[in-house]
């Protein structure tokens, strides 16, 4: 099969387009023929060697996560599904492939109204979303959350979610963004670039940053006493927290069969949307990168797949 891979630890320079063995579903697994695969930025940090300490890659490795396809292989014990059911869900890596394994716990039945480059976009940036504003953020109707990135692919999900919850929505973008971001549902969008948010904001129930630096350690001023700072890109400032009286939390989003299922119903039913920016081919991968990491992205980017 054709896959894209890398040989050693470094940045879009090591992808390379090859052909590679297939692999086979395992106990508890299902084997998927990948039609879509989205761009995470935790893709290309794992390849950059930069979380080494947590264990070491095996060369040569396939990135990515987030997928969209039909399952052709069904491993021992992974119950509900059958050769032929499309599907979207996680995987830990191997999703920029033409055949990849995924455990069945972590995908989901592919609802017939979304196609499967919307769907690649769902399991992290959605799953980590929900996550953030429901699971640790605790988020209510009636309450306020600011949500730092709101343009980019968690960020573009957050705003819908939290104003179906019912909750105040106010969302940090480029002045660019700021429309779009409004059309997610946003009651305000602050522009970063000329407006310190901790300036026009305080008193908000829950911040959701998906920034970190010094926007993380601003965050907590900007909250009630009791609110809460939940983020996914760096452990926050204890002191900070202390001193403000929140509580602040990273967290790793965890990804599960019956989460994709409630997004998918909520996009089924035009709650939610998945925001695609771009699209590439497969063999562009390097090049999807390249553009992807230079940051501001508005939603998704996504691998298609030939089939």
């Amino acid at each position: 099969m054709k896959a894209v891979t890398i040989r050693n630890y470094g940045g879009p320079e090591q992808l390379r387009y090859e052909e590679v063995l297939a692999p086979q579903a395992g106990p508890g697994q299902v084997l998927v023929r990948v039609h879509a695969a989205s761009i995470n930025p935790v893709d290309y940090k794992v390849a950059s060697g930069a979380f080494r300490a947590l264990g070491s890659l095996t060369f040569p490795w396939i990135p990515g996560s987030d997928l969209s396809g039909v399952i052709v292989g069904v491993g021992p014990g992974a119950t509900g599904f059958a050769d032929g059911t499309p599907v979207f869900g996680h995987c830990p890596s191997g999703a920029y492939a033409e055949l990849a394994v995924a455990p069945a716990a972590t995908v989901a039945r592919k609802p017939e109204a979304v196609t499967h480059v919307e769907a690649a976009s769902i399991p992290i940036a959605a799953q980590t979303a929900w996550q953030a504003l429901f699971d640790h953020g605790q988020l209510q109707a009636g309450q306020s959350v600011l949500i730092h990135a709101a343009a980019g692919g968690v960020g573009s999900f957050a705003v819908q979610l939290a104003r179906w919850k019912g909750a105040t929505v106010i969302g940090t973008a480029s002045a660019d963004n700021a429309d779009y971001v409004r059309s997610l549902g946003a009651d305000r969008v602050i522009d970063y670039r000329t407006t310190p948010f901790d300036t026009a904001v305080k008193d908000v129930d829950l911040v959701l940053d998906a920034v970190g630096g010094e926007v993380q350690r601003r965050s907590s001023a900007v909250l009630r006493r009791g609110g809460r700072l939940v983020s996914i890109v760096g452990p926050p400032p204890e002191d900070e927290a202390q001193k403000h009286g929140v509580d602040a939390v990273l967290f790793r989003m965890q990804p599960s069969t019956a989460l994709l299922e409630q997004l998918a119903k909520l996009m089924v039913e035009g709650v939610i949307r998945s925001v695609v920016s771009k699209t590439y081919p497969l063999s562009q991968a390097r090049e999807a990168w390249q553009e992807h990491m230079k940051g501001h992205n508005r939603g998704k980017v996504v691998l298609e797949v030939a089939s």
